[in-house]
């Protein structure tokens, strides 16, 4: 049986199209192949960024690797405080997993300072 699960990450990236691109291709397929999880179990993508993040768009970004294609994304600017991880990308992924299993996070380039806890 199948339950709906909330998968978390965050990159943080230059403010490079490339760059963007890359990171955001790297954080979503270690998210898949972390939970075992295919495109077709996938729901929905939302992403956060950082106001210095201006290059791309992280959903467009996804798109330019292949990746998504059909998926329905979603992007906003992360709220600014005092405290917020520059350059960052986060990114919640709604999906079907077996019941019973245990989510894995991908935090990676720095942001594994957000959530340590949740770091593979």
């Amino acid at each position: 049986m199948k339950r709906l699960y909330a998968l978390r990450g965050a990159t943080q990236c230059d403010n490079t199209v490339n760059d963007i691109c890359e990171k955001v291709a790297i954080m979503y397929d270690e998210l898949l192949s972390a939970n075992k999880l295919d495109e077709d179990e996938i729901v929905s993508v939302i992403f956060s960024v950082t106001d210095d993040l201006t290059a791309v768009n992280p959903c467009a970004a996804l798109r330019k690797g292949g990746r998504a294609g059909e998926l329905a994304l979603f992007s906003a600017q992360e709220p600014e405080s005092q405290v917020s991880l520059e350059r960052t990308i986060r990114v919640l992924v709604h999906c079907y997993l077996d019941e019973g299993s245990k989510p894995r996070h991908v935090y990676r380039n720095g942001a594994e300072v957000l959530r340590p806890d949740r770091c593979l």
